[in-house]
């Protein structure tokens, strides 16, 4: 079974136990606390040796996540066991969609070629909050290669308004009308034609 899909349905089944016991926000913390602690490489090792009895694993992570709910560290004892740590931040990932959700909120992942200030920032959650209807969580990622303009991921939807999609777009089409010479074939983009 693929990572993501696991993750997911981990995700729900503990996204079903936090309503159950109308602790959303303590797991959303205590899923983080353990994304956070667990990813230190010699406790990584150690938890996922096979000559280290599961045992000694169960001690060291009661040592490690004291301040956690004990069915989080149930989880972290299933994970352990099942030798899937790895996924966790998956799982924290897919849990904060299935939060957001449950509030209302909508999460929208934004890449950019350069950082954008508050203000911009503001305005792009406030137009994003009245296309989908509902309160946005922004997260930003800077990626170079977009050249400008965003590219906007809003649950299973693409916005692309980035420069490098526009050129693209403008090279397929020289293309297509038969005018490949005007087109750069490494980059894709307009060029003067070699003679």
């Amino acid at each position: 079974m693929p990572r993501g899909v696991s993750a997911r349905r981990h995700a729900q089944a503990v996204f079903q136990i936090a309503v159950d016991h109308n602790k959303l926000d303590k797991w959303q913390l205590d899923l983080n606390i353990m994304s956070d602690r667990l990813k230190d490489h010699d406790l990584s090792v150690v938890l996922r040796s096979p000559s280290v009895s599961f045992g000694d694993k169960a001690s060291v992570l009661q040592e490690v996540l004291p301040d956690v709910e004990p069915l989080a560290l149930n989880l972290a004892y299933l994970l352990t066991a099942k030798n899937r740590l790895g996924m966790l931040d998956d799982l924290v990932s897919e849990y904060d969609v299935l939060l957001n959700r449950h509030y209302g909120r909508e999460h929208a992942e934004a890449t950019v070629a350069i950082q954008l200030d508050e203000e911009y920032r503001d305005r792009l959650r406030g137009r994003l909050a009245e296309l989908t209807g509902k309160d946005i969580v922004l997260t930003t990622n800077i990626d170079p290669t977009v050249l400008g303009g965003v590219v906007i991921r809003v649950g299973d939807k693409l916005i692309d308004g980035s420069v490098r999609n526009k050129l693209d777009r403008l090279g397929r089409g020289l293309r297509e009308a038969g005018l490949s010479g005007y087109v750069t074939e490494s980059s894709g983009q307009p060029g003067k034609e070699e003679g």
